[in-house]
């Protein structure tokens, strides 16, 4: 039984003595409180915004209300450019490929004239023009 009596006895001297120290050094150290009036005023700007902020958000519409001019127009203005650069990335890649496309028919052509060109030489028969391509078809 005493050691509840010391136990609780040392409780309230500790709770007594803690409160007694908050207090004093709450009187005798200004700058405490000073830097607790700080940390309420910066807590205080972390919560409300500024006048024009808060304005700005006051009028930004609802989903359903109808657009500004402004807004139609700049919102018009984005697509018109997307629009400008899908159009111009098509056509760039278009011409790309028509320019593979030719490249492709002048080698083919470039081929083909050589292989002709080989052909005649070796059954040319001394004649000009040839003789393959001067008989008479009876």
């Amino acid at each position: 039984m005493a050691w509840r009596q010391l136990l609780l006895a040392s409780g309230l001297l500790a709770a007594v003595l803690l409160t007694m120290l908050q207090e004093g050094t709450g009187a005798s150290v200004g700058t405490q409180q000073v830097a607790e009036q700080e940390a309420q005023e910066d807590a205080e700007q972390k919560i409300f915004m500024q006048e024009s902020d808060a304005s700005n958000f006051l009028k930004k519409r609802d989903k359903r209300s109808p657009k500004s001019r402004d807004e139609a127009n700049a919102e018009n203005r984005q697509k018109l450019r997307a629009d400008e650069l899908r159009r111009e990335y098509h056509e760039e890649q278009g011409n790309e490929f028509e320019n593979f496309v030719e490249e492709q028919n002048d080698e083919q052509e470039e081929r083909s004239r050589e292989a002709i060109e080989q052909w005649r030489q070796w059954h040319y028969d001394g004649l000009y023009p040839s003789y393959l391509y001067n008989r008479h078809h009876i």
